[in-house]
């Protein structure tokens, strides 16, 4: 009986990794109804982190009201397997929710982010592992700070609304009433990104324009976040300072520097986590193939987290992978004897993008079938 593992991350604005997954499946049944399919799915630090993992978990959700980067309310979810906690930030305040129009960067905040982990701490949580991609806010994690019980004060001890248009007068830091439960919680943050808090390569240079931040609000966002930099220290003393400078500080608009720093939290790869819990090494052992895929691939590909990891798990087992993508483009050839050994566009040639993203889970079945039709025939 000849085995696959599926392992595809999402196509974006057409499938979710679980949904690309289970249309592979369903194509590799057509061509052998006898072959075994273990679904992997993965995903990176970004959007859809937690709900991936919560799948190889096996992870129920909880549905929490919480309130968006602008402050409406909007419904967040929080997945728990046993003690352990997922969550997306970009469900909370993700920039995605907020129309362009409408992007406020110096009226953002991480409220919503803390408002989950405060529901997964209800929820008996003892790990809480926490998706950084996809955020709206750029506050340094001051927002989700103030809904875990920290104060941010002026020059006159008075209480500032945790948004950089307020933070900018920020003299003082009061952790006194951080929420006690979460000294015996373990944190980790899936991130993607290296960038540090602050400077030309920290968050309100490199993400503050996407999240709407202008030339010199840029400018207004690195001092604020320097100056809360300098307030804080972490439980084992460290300056904040020091910790702004640690890769991935600076994700999620400065989440990342807030999570190290108060909480403790330790960073990691996303599609690490993703693989470790999926069992994706134990998977491969043994497999025909390894089918991948995502979006569009092309030389940059095996730079990106998702597809590169996959493709390192299967190589090291010495099982070949199969890439599928909406569009294969012309470098991509590149790829070949890097690991990969075959790429599949599966969008006819002249379809409208329209028509690709609506059919790309009928596309993504047939062309697995083909595929494997293909290989079983050779």
């Amino acid at each position: 009986m000849v085995t696959y593992v599926l392992a595809p991350d999402s196509f974006k604005e057409s499938m979710t990794a679980l949904q690309a997954a289970e249309a592979m499946a369903e194509g590799v049944r057509q061509a052998d109804p006898q072959a075994t399919c273990l679904l992997r799915p993965m995903a990176d630090g970004g959007e859809g982190f937690a709900r991936t993992l919560s799948a190889a978990l096996g992870a129920r959700r909880v549905e929490v009201p919480v309130h968006d980067a602008l402050g409406a309310p909007v419904q967040g979810f929080v997945y728990l397997a046993g003690t352990t906690a997922l969550l997306d930030v970009a469900t909370a305040v993700g920039l995605e929710q907020i129309p362009p129009c409408h992007r406020d960067v110096m009226g953002s905040s991480s409220l919503g982010v803390g408002e989950l982990v405060l529901a997964a701490l209800d929820q008996g949580a003892r790990e809480v592992i926490i998706g950084l991609g996809g955020s709206a806010t750029n506050d340094a994690g001051a927002g989700m700070l103030a809904a875990l019980g920290v104060r941010f004060l002026d020059e006159q001890s008075a209480a500032l609304a945790p948004v950089p248009a307020e933070l900018v007068k920020v003299a003082a830091v009061d952790t006194s009433g951080l929420d006690p439960r979460l000294a015996d919680v373990r944190v980790q943050a899936a991130c993607d990104v290296t960038s540090p808090l602050l400077g030309p390569q920290g968050a309100s240079a490199v993400f503050g324009p996407q999240k709407g931040a202008t030339d010199s609000q840029v400018l207004v966002l690195d001092s604020l976040l320097s100056r809360l930099a300098s307030l804080a220290t972490t439980p084992e003393g460290v300056s904040g300072t020091e910790v702004a400078q640690r890769p991935g500080a600076g994700a999620a608009g400065g989440l990342g520097w807030a999570l190290m720093t108060f909480l403790s939290a330790q960073t990691r790869p996303g599609v690490d986590l993703v693989m470790e819990a999926s069992g994706l090494a134990e998977a491969v052992e043994g497999a025909a193939a390894v089918l991948t895929g995502e979006g569009s691939v092309d030389s940059q590909t095996l730079s990106g987290k998702t597809a590169a990891g996959v493709i390192r798990v299967a190589a090291a087992a010495g099982v070949p992978v199969a890439v599928f993508a909406g569009r294969v483009q012309a470098d991509a050839a590149t790829l070949l004897g890097q690991g990969v050994h075959d790429l599949v566009q599966i969008t006819p040639e002249g379809t409208a993008i329209e028509r690709a993203l609506a059919e790309g889970s009928q596309n993504l079945r047939s062309a697995v079938a083909r595929w494997v039709a293909a290989q079983e025939a050779s």
